[in-house]
């Protein structure tokens, strides 16, 4: 498994070095060591992914993301994300387009679908599974690389 991590680590570095330049590698070897993970440390590091100004702080991020309705009701900032709450926040941070059901409803169980569907989350994966720092960074590496390959 560590050397899983390793491996992952150093894809990240090749495919995302824009990504990288605003992260520091303590930040990203706390998240591969993170089990679960909650909404005040996700938020701004899927901003800064996203390169959105409004990453200047967490607690500016979070907020933000509230104000937007980018995150799954009641979220609170020390509350445990679920795939699905990521799932959210990844759609609508960087402006994906989804199925007809993402469309009609909004809600961060159509938007883990579409993540699945398109082949962003891979896996065996439930809407309810924690999400660990090894899938942030995976499901993020994911989208920038579907997005500048324009695939998204």
């Amino acid at each position: 498994m560590h050397k899983r991590k390793i491996v992952i680590f150093f894809c990240f570095l090749l495919i995302c070095p824009a990504l990288l330049y605003s992260q520091t590698a303590q930040r990203i070897e706390d998240f591969l060591n993170s089990d679960t993970l909650n909404y005040g440390q996700i938020v701004q590091f899927v901003f800064e992914a996203a390169e959105l100004p409004a990453a200047s702080s967490p607690e500016a991020a979070f907020n933000y993301a509230v104000e937007q309705n980018w995150l799954p009701r009641n979220a609170a900032a020390g509350d445990t994300v679920s795939l699905r709450g990521l799932s959210f926040l990844v759609m609508n941070v960087f402006q994906m387009r989804g199925g007809i059901f993402f469309s009609l409803f909004n809600n961060p169980h159509y938007a883990y679908r579409e993540l699945v569907y398109r082949g962003i989350i891979v896996g065996r994966s439930t809407p309810n599974m924690n999400v660990s720092g090894y899938n942030l960074l995976f499901i993020v590496n994911r989208v920038l690389a579907f997005q500048e390959s324009n695939l998204l």
